[in-house]
């Protein structure tokens, strides 16, 4: 997982520069990165549920070379249509991280799972701090390189699986026979009838509009970081290019590393799980609304300082509604999160490609800002965690 995170991360801030040089414009910048995510959430349900009849290992090689194939026709593009048809291949084999999940869901006790899901933010957490700053570094011999060496890191967690990973593993004592457990079953993706049902849980209800309007304004926020930084920043006489903004993501993913590597779970046990997801709220409606005003440098670190805060929203709004649920229902309720998450980067993208497009930067900032502010003003009922 470290190893897929790490190749996604050293895409991140490239692909808007990558796109831009063959002649897009931050809106077609901002349909290719939600082309991705409209395959994902086709193709996510669907791969899952093949993963419980064949196995979540061929599965997970499956996607993993579609990773690996998607990277190299990037690598190979000469134009807007191959860099979308690369796009188009990653999505449709979207699963790596899902699957994987999935895999640690069964061979770990239903006790174990925080602490491996655990291990799994620690992984996040690595990808995002060295992914940008490898892109920053080898995008300034050209913007191929960075592409191929996410192919070679994908090409890794391919030889990973295959010769490390047990292609059968036993079932923990304990577990119950065909429970999929967090990481495994999927709604379809036109089940509605099971959506609405979650949303009807008055205890449910709220933690999901929470967790949409978050991922929607970060989606809005991580889609247009590259081109507003283009627009706005200077490096030495120059416009911020792959190499700022991909130490200006790691800088990001360093401030993240150090909040959910330890201080997290101190801050939550001090605090509360509901006071601490209300000042990450608050950090992230500051930090956006600042960062559209911010026109130097060294305001941009600072607002990524107190942004960075808002980091503790995701996790803890997600372990929310794993308590609000049966421990039978969480892997369709996570799998649910999954499937909103990727809905926040179909639409999210376009938007901010727009806005940026019609030069409208501090809308742009101003929008992601509004979108969190209405997820922090959703009530919560009292029964939730203090």
């Amino acid at each position: 997982m470290a190893v897929d995170i790490l190749g996604y991360t050293i895409i991140l801030p490239l692909l808007p520069f990558y796109a831009e040089r063959m002649g897009a414009t931050p809106t077609v910048v901002g349909l290719l990165i939600a082309t991705y995510a409209v395959f994902q959430l086709v193709a996510g349900p669907i791969i899952g549920r093949l993963s419980d009849t064949w196995g979540r290992r061929p599965l997970l090689l499956i996607s993993q070379v579609g990773t690996f194939i998607g990277f190299l026709m990037l690598a190979s593009a000469d134009s807007l249509t191959m860099v979308f048809a690369s796009r188009i291949v990653d999505g449709i084999t979207a699963g790596n991280l899902a699957l994987a999940q999935a895999y640690i869901s069964d061979v770990t006790r239903p006790e174990d799972r925080a602490r491996s899901f655990g291990i799994i933010g620690i992984a996040f957490g690595v990808g995002f701090l060295l992914g940008p700053a490898f892109s920053g570094t080898l995008a300034h011999f050209g913007y191929r390189y960075p592409v191929l060496a996410a192919a070679g890191l994908s090409a890794l967690s391919i030889a990973a699986t295959y010769f490390l990973l047990p292609a059968n593993p036993p079932k923990p004592a304990g577990s119950a026979e065909g429970n999929a457990g967090p990481g495994g079953r999927r709604l379809g993706l036109l089940e509605w009838n099971r959506y609405i049902e979650f949303f009807r849980r008055p205890v449910l209800a709220p933690l999901l509009g929470k967790f949409f309007s978050y991922v929607l304004s970060f989606s809005v926020f991580t889609a247009g970081f590259a081109l507003f930084c283009e627009r706005r920043y200077t490096w030495n006489g120059q416009p911020f290019g792959p190499r700022e903004v991909g130490y200006a993501f790691a800088f990001a993913g360093l401030l993240g590393a150090i909040l959910q590597g330890g201080l997290l779970g101190r801050l939550v046990k001090r605090f509360g799980e509901r006071r601490l997801m209300a000042v990450g709220f608050i950090s992230v409606v500051i930090g956006y609304v600042t960062l559209g005003i911010a026109y130097t440098v060294v305001e941009l670190a600072l607002v990524t300082i107190v942004a960075a805060l808002g980091g503790v929203v995701r996790p803890i709004v997600t372990s929310l509604v794993t308590q609000a649920t049966g421990r039978d229902e969480q892997g369709t309720v996570l799998g649910l999160l999954q499937s909103m998450t990727s809905l926040g980067q179909i639409f999210a993208p376009i938007l901010a490609g727009v806005l940026i497009d019609a030069h409208l930067l501090v809308t742009w900032a101003l929008v992601a800002a509004g979108i969190a502010a209405a997820g922090m003003l959703i009530p919560l009922p009292k029964t939730i965690a203090q």
